[in-house]
């Protein structure tokens, strides 16, 4: 499927933007950005588990930025700042949206919690609804998800915990989570704007966590 438009010379609107990664814990179904710097900050610490036919060991994070690190031919600190500087000045009301999608969630068990596949498409059907403003969304430490009821589950058999597990945020578990980050961050050294960093802040304050700023003098 492919719109009419698409060699349109003067371009085709993007509405949104999604990223995903394969996490069985700790990342909802479905996360919006609160704005564009938030999208960004998001996008260049996207990770995903290790899988048998993946380098890295089964289970272990890999961060792929932007699903971008092994296409990216330059500094991935200056990746991010070229991401930040097409949202500066211009009017967020006509910024694409960003979105996390997360199918691969798992129970105590070990078992996949959302059935995936074609049904994925409940996903992307609140997306489009948020953009059309049919769709409302709760607040959370780390963005935006869908508001109870607004995500169509009719028919999947999940039960309330089951959507719990897959709508909610487990401020604990994103503490670990973000502690995670600097490490990763101090890789790119000066090239990592200072405005990524201010983004791990507020991360950390909406998680009750008290601010720590990096080492290095970060790049502007």
């Amino acid at each position: 499927m492919i719109a009419d438009e698409w060699e349109d010379p003067a371009g085709v609107p993007i509405s949104a933007i999604l990223f995903g990664g394969r996490r069985a814990s700790a990342v909802p179904l479905v996360n919006e950005a609160r704005d564009w710097r938030q999208g960004v900050f998001m996008a260049s610490n996207v990770a995903s588990e290790g899988t048998a036919a993946a380098e890295n060991a089964i289970g272990e994070l890999r961060r792929d930025p932007f699903a971008m690190l092994p296409f990216c031919g330059y500094n991935m600190g200056d990746y991010f700042a070229h991401w930040l500087s097409m949202g500066e000045g211009k009017d967020p009301a006509k910024l694409p949206r960003i979105y996390f999608v997360n199918w691969f969630r798992k129970d105590e068990r070990g078992k996949f919690v959302w059935p995936g596949y074609g049904e994925n498409i409940r996903v992307l059907k609140w997306i489009v609804d948020r953009l059309e403003g049919r769709a409302d969304a709760v607040d959370t430490p780390i963005g935006r998800l869908p508001a109870p009821g607004s995500l169509d589950v009719s028919g999947l058999g999940l039960t309330d915990a089951q959507l719990a597990l897959l709508l909610t945020v487990d401020a604990d578990i994103w503490r670990q989570e973000a502690a995670l980050i600097p490490p990763f961050y101090e890789k790119f050294g000066e090239h990592l704007p200072k405005a990524l960093w201010t983004e791990y802040e507020g991360l950390l304050q909406r998680l009750g966590e008290p601010a720590r700023r990096p080492a290095m003098e970060p790049a502007e």
